[in-house]
């Protein structure tokens, strides 16, 4: 269905916009970590928190854009318009019920999962949280409409959007942190603005005909029910796995935040770094989504699995390139970044360990998983993600930093496990050909 231009037309913008948000992020952890220890510790605490219900709101965004791919895949343009303005009432419903719970309680919560923290430290994630979460409804309403693009085929124009917006952040950051010295909530004004340009000119876009899918009149937009079913069917099993993984991650930090506020610094700067290393290859699974949705509307399973095997073989040589490179910079972007000596040493160490043992695990734990949703798979790959990262990486993560003193060295031992065993199951489950068998839009 898709010739070899096609396929690098969808894959070459979403690597691209994966890999330059996540270098946006590091400039803004390093604009953050000038401020000092306090302040990137704040940010990394909250960071957790937003993550997770960020990917909650994805994982909606999945559910509408798989339906979407199956139905232009069987050529019913006009069925798949209507079901994305569904999808973006239903993740602006959603986004706003969170957003006015964590205003309202984000106090209580911080208080809640990181227990007795540095004063400075929370004053700083209180404020963090109050201005991020306000542009919830922003970012939901991106991601949606950034999803529908991608099923067309066009992962350009929302990767002109994320660079243009990320790049206004890092103006702001440097506006708002250097020049008016307003540190943690000159960081999460600028956030809030660089989300609130993605949606306006997302919500813009779509309006347009030249595109398959085109929504209008969103005010005049009503909920049906069925295809509201349709979006949720794919998008809670995808939004409880994404949310039960992060909230491992969450439960970790958690166990992260008695260390030491240079353990903390360290490991936070690692996990951007980390996160980095991976961002090429997500951009893989996302096209994967649209090509194997597509091929799988049109009935082509054969085909399905033919393009989730060269997807995968194209993101394991990405994960090895991406490691090096990640390797390469990690000394330079700590010194630029201004970190202390000890927690500067402390990320260095982490990283080479990471990017050793990162390309021989990571790539199966999860790249062939998008093909397998995009086919309409989610139970079993939410089964397995809660599973894997709640027995293997929180259990041994507590376990060595809480009892054997590990460090945050612990956190990546208990992430390699979770990593070893998902690709073993992943594998087995696509030999198995099950994850085909599964009907996203009934007849």
């Amino acid at each position: 269905m898709f010739t070899r231009r096609q396929i690098w037309n969808l894959l070459i913008p979403l690597m691209i916009e994966q890999v330059l948000t996540s270098l946006m992020g590091t400039a803004d952890t390093m604009m953050v970590a000038s401020v000092g220890s306090a302040a990137i510790s704040a940010v990394s605490l909250v960071d957790s928190i937003n993550v997770l219900l960020i990917c909650v709101f994805a994982a909606m965004a999945t559910g509408g854009g798989i339906v979407c791919a199956q139905l232009l895949g069987r050529g019913e343009r006009r069925d798949a318009s209507d079901t994305g303005g569904q999808l973006m009432l239903t993740v602006l419903a959603i986004s706003i019920a969170v957003m006015a719970a964590l205003v309202l309680l984000r106090g209580p919560l911080l208080r809640l999962i990181f227990g007795r923290v540095e004063a400075d430290v929370m004053e700083g994630a209180l404020t963090y949280m109050l201005i991020t979460a306000l542009s919830y409804p922003f970012i939901a309403l991106y991601n949606a409409g950034a999803a529908l693009f991608r099923v067309d085929g066009n992962s350009r124009l929302p990767m002109l959007v994320s660079t243009i917006a990320n790049a206004v952040n890092i103006a702001l950051n440097a506006l708002l942190i250097y020049a008016f010295g307003m540190g943690v909530a000159g960081a999460a004004l600028a956030t809030l603005a660089s989300r609130v340009l993605c949606a306006v000119v997302i919500l813009v876009q779509l309006r347009k005909p030249r595109q398959a899918i085109v929504v209008r009149d969103y005010l005049h937009i009503r909920p049906n029910f069925r295809r509201i079913w349709n979006i949720l069917a794919i998008g809670v099993p995808t939004g409880i796995e994404n949310g039960m993984f992060h909230f491992g991650k969450l439960a970790i930090q958690s166990t992260v935040s008695t260390l030491s506020t240079t353990a903390i610094a360290a490991q936070a700067m690692t996990a951007t770094l980390e996160l980095l290393s991976g961002q090429a290859q997500i951009g893989i699974g996302l096209g994967m989504m649209t090509i194997v949705g597509q091929c799988m509307g049109a009935g082509r399973r054969d085909e399905a699995r033919r393009y989730i095997l060269r997807l995968t073989a194209y993101s394991e040589v990405c994960s090895i390139v991406a490691c090096l490179l990640v390797a390469l910079a990690v000394k330079p972007v700590t010194r630029i970044a201004g970190m202390e000596p000890e927690a500067a040493a402390m990320t260095a160490q982490l990283t080479y360990i990471i990017c050793i043992v990162k390309p021989f695990l990571w790539t199966l734990s999860f790249t062939p998983a998008y093909g397998m949703r995009a086919a309409g798979d989610v139970r079993y790959s939410m089964i397995l993600s809660t599973t894997t990262m709640w027995v293997c990486r929180v259990v041994i993560s507590v376990v060595l930093i809480r009892v054997l003193n590990f460090g945050p060295l612990g956190v990546w031992i208990g992430m390699f496990s979770d990593w070893a065993v998902r690709a073993f199951l992943y594998v087995r489950r696509f030999r198995s050909g099950k994850w085909a068998e599964h009907e996203v839009v009934r007849s």
